[in-house]
């Protein structure tokens, strides 16, 4: 995996501290929550797509389009959340939290093994 500079890795950080404030406040604030959740998750997903891997191993490679396919339900869960917020659109309720659910539950999967992989390939 390329290792991310630490200007860049800042930024990773920071967009998941956002990510988790965004989502801890939904309940009291849902438009702010929105926001902070939308900035921190575009500076999560950036920073995931800058960290690419290089090399040729299959189970590394689709470890990696797990992490993607996360990003992009990170993504999609804000969408939706603007959906319920604005009132628009086919997602009213509260269906983010399932995108939401899964994209965690990738991330999870994914932030074990490929360190495992990692070494595992050395």
């Amino acid at each position: 995996m390329k290792e991310l500079s630490p200007l860049e890795n800042l930024c990773f950080r920071t967009g998941l501290v956002l990510m988790l404030v965004g989502i801890a406040v939904f309940v009291k604030y849902p438009m702010i929550s929105m926001y902070v959740y939308g900035i921190g998750t575009l500076m999560f997903a950036l920073m995931r797509v800058r960290a690419e891997y290089l090399g040729n191993d299959f189970v590394l490679i689709r470890l990696r389009r797990q992490q993607l396919l996360a990003c992009c339900m990170f993504v999609f869960a804000l969408v939706m959340m603007s959906m319920q917020l604005n009132n628009w659109g086919p997602f009213r309720r509260r269906e983010w939290v399932v995108a939401l659910a899964i994209a965690c539950i990738l991330e999870l999967y994914t932030s074990f093994r490929i360190p495992h992989e990692l070494e595992k390939s050395k």
